[in-house]
């Protein structure tokens, strides 16, 4: 029974944590859009905000603050598809978890060949 209090205690804490919102003045992830194929980087023009920093008299240019973020990560999307339709996560595999910690326990996990990763590098 404390065991199952506990785990929601701390799904509660952890849920206030991925639903933060966006700091203030900032966009949210939804201007990054999706043309059916590739995202879509947000108009930095439209995310513009009026800098109200004067620098020796004169105004100093728009800023778009998130632009360069959201512009980046529509770059890095592996399968853009996912801003629409994400495929479900179905969890891991418990079993195939045990029995990764039982080899190790028993001793029968496979060693790596090497401990260097640089000794079969092609120059």
């Amino acid at each position: 029974m404390i065991a199952r209090l506990m785990s929601f205690a701390l799904l509660a804490v952890s849920a206030g944590c991925m639903s933060a919102h966006p700091p203030l003045g900032m966009p949210d992830p939804l201007v990054i859009g999706f043309d059916g194929s590739r995202a879509v980087p947000p108009d930095c023009g439209k995310l513009a905000q009026p800098s109200h920093l004067v620098d020796a008299g004169s105004g100093r240019p728009d800023v778009s603050f998130g632009c360069a973020t959201y512009t980046n990560l529509a770059v890095m999307l592996a399968r853009p598809a996912d801003l629409v339709a994400p495929i479900p996560y179905a969890g891991a595999d418990a079993a195939l978890g045990a029995s990764a910690v039982r080899r190790y326990e028993e001793g029968r996990a496979t060693p790596l060949n090497s401990t260097s990763t640089t000794n079969n590098v092609v120059h």
